[in-house]
């Protein structure tokens, strides 16, 4: 005699509009992404984590518990929200590949949100000006361009307070926090720069890009450790 059937669990996302804006933007630049879903404990709200193509994690916290450590498809998810259905999507822990930087962070600078865009808005520039007219008379592959661009540092912050290391701000974090929207609409609103362990983050209104700081960036693992 066959058992009875396990119910699905539900999503347990509450912040339905926060979430779907979150994973629109996600499933344009890769419909193939998985998002992860982690409890921020005791808060009664549930961290979205994900990895946009140019290696930077992204992270929007939402109303509502997610049951557990779990992550699905992106699309999978969003076409749940999109109908109103609560079940969760089949589960696809195994994709997720990424270490997450440490809960832990301090703060080394506010930047104006304005400035952000600004940096992205002459970036895109560049990248067009460069793929037509290439760099010093000689055409570039726009992929080339377009890694070079991003390893950039937009921005050097240096802490006044001890130990005082300059942080470098990628143009890949720049990017993050500005094609996810994580800026609002608000131009007078500022962005953290904060630091945990050997991760740079840009913390915006909506949420934050984070990555590994870029003197790191060369150094890649063998094999990166599944659920870090």
């Amino acid at each position: 005699m066959s058992g009875a059937p396990v119910a699905t669990p539900g999503h347990g996302l509450a912040g339905v509009a926060d979430a779907g804006a979150f994973l629109a933007r996600l499933v344009r630049f890769d419909p193939a992404t998985v998002v992860r879903l982690r409890p921020v404990g005791g808060s009664g709200r549930t961290a979205l984590w994900a990895r946009l193509p140019w290696d930077v994690l992204v992270v929007r916290t939402v109303a509502g518990v997610a049951p557990g450590d779990v992550t699905v498809a992106a699309t999978d998810l969003l076409a749940r929200l999109e109908s109103a259905e609560s079940t969760l999507p089949a589960r696809r822990d195994a994709q997720w590949r990424w270490p997450l930087p440490p809960a832990a962070s301090r703060q080394v600078e506010l930047l104006p949100a304005g400035e952000l865009r600004r940096i992205a808005a002459a970036a895109a520039g560049t990248l067009r000006t460069a793929s037509t007219e290439g760099v010093g008379g000689r055409a570039v592959g726009q992929r080339v361009l377009r890694d070079a661009l991003l390893d950039h540092v937009a921005v050097t912050v240096v802490p006044d307070e001890p130990p005082g290391e300059p942080v470098e701000v990628s143009q890949r974090l720049v990017q993050g926090v500005v094609r996810m929207g994580f800026l609002g609409p608000a131009e007078a609103a500022d962005v953290q720069v904060r630091v945990a362990g050997r991760w740079v983050g840009l913390v915006g209104p909506y949420g934050a890009a984070w990555s590994r700081k870029v003197s790191d960036l060369a150094i890649r693992p063998a094999a990166d450790r599944p659920n870090g």
